[in-house]
């Protein structure tokens, strides 16, 4: 993870650094609970991924991508974000945790989140330093906390 930029003293960044560093965390949980063959463990911590997950991506995709994605520079980028949030959000709940191959799945699932996050963490937060309005980091801060009532 980038440290060189200075996105990360931005308020909302650490807000969305944070949530990410809660919801990796939440998921090594639930990953080491299916080591010790707790699926029911597991699954609580899964739900409580997903529950987490659904409040960050609706801060991060009503604000600061809505903003970003107006730049045809960024939309592709922010599409493809958005496709991984959706797919993410589908599988969670599906998952059979008593099952080898959902378990499988969660794993590599859990890899792929932390692939997601270096996207965002690396690349598009470094980038809206730079894109970003005084007026769209307001509009992006309000949808923030519109998903954190």
């Amino acid at each position: 993870m980038c440290h060189y930029c200075g996105c990360r003293d931005i308020p909302l960044i650490k807000e969305f650094i944070a949530e990410h560093e809660r919801v990796t965390d939440t998921a090594g949980d639930a990953l080491r609970a299916l080591d010790r063959g707790d699926p029911a463990a597991a699954r609580a911590l899964v739900d409580r991924m997903a529950v987490d997950l659904a409040a960050h991506w609706k801060g991060e995709e009503d604000g600061l991508f809505r903003v970003m994605s107006e730049d045809p520079e960024y939309a592709d980028y922010i599409a493809a974000l958005e496709s991984e949030h959706r797919g993410l959000a589908a599988l969670l709940p599906a998952l059979d945790l008593t099952s080898r191959t959902d378990v499988a799945t969660f794993t590599e699932a859990v890899h792929e989140l932390h692939r997601h996050i270096a996207k965002e963490e690396d690349g598009l937060f470094p980038a809206s330093l730079t894109a970003l309005s005084g007026d769209e980091w307001d509009a992006s801060m309000a949808a923030w906390r519109g998903a954190h009532p």
